[in-house]
């Protein structure tokens, strides 16, 4: 008779080790899909959008960007809590560095700041646009800029808490 409790053993290994890499990968691609989009929204398409177009322009245009990368980022911002969760969960809090679970922190804080964004201010600015009220609108997407700003640089302290834990 064979014992196949080591083969079993070894497959429960590897598939451990599988996921932990699937949840690695999509943690990382969210964060990319997440920050590359805000820094490339505040330092790229901001600067270009307000030398170029007038508000009546410029502000539609932000609307209709904000409206997709918002349902995009709402998925990546999803999948990132639910990866880094059960990666922090599956270590075990007690076991798991103390970059972790700032990490865990600024991310869930980062989360509720997005939350705030997408379902109050970016709001604000798609119901000023409807109704061309430029200046209300300016001030919607100034206050997302702000908050914008605020994601990006705990983003920072972020991604050195992931590179400075052990």
């Amino acid at each position: 008779m064979h014992d196949t409790a080591p083969a079993v053993w070894l497959f429960a290994l590897i598939l451990k080790d599988m996921i932990r890499h699937a949840l690695l990968f999509v943690h990382f691609s969210s964060a990319v899909v997440w920050v590359g989009g805000m820094f490339f929204a505040y330092f790229c398409l901001r600067p270009a959008a307000g030398r170029l177009l007038e508000p009546a322009q410029r502000l539609p245009l932000w609307q209709a960007t904000l409206d997709r990368f918002f349902r995009f980022t709402a998925a990546a911002v999803a999948l990132l809590l639910a990866s880094g969760w059960s990666m922090l969960l599956e270590t075990g809090f007690s076991r798991a560095p103390i970059g972790w679970h700032l990490m865990s922190f600024l991310g869930s804080l980062m989360a509720v700041i997005f939350v705030y964004v997408y379902g109050f201010a970016h709001r604000r600015l798609r119901g000023h646009c409807e109704a061309s009220a430029w200046p209300a609108a300016a001030s919607a997407l100034n206050e997302i800029r702000r908050l914008v700003a605020v994601n990006l640089a705990l983003a920072v302290c972020t991604v050195a808490a992931a590179a400075f834990s052990r």
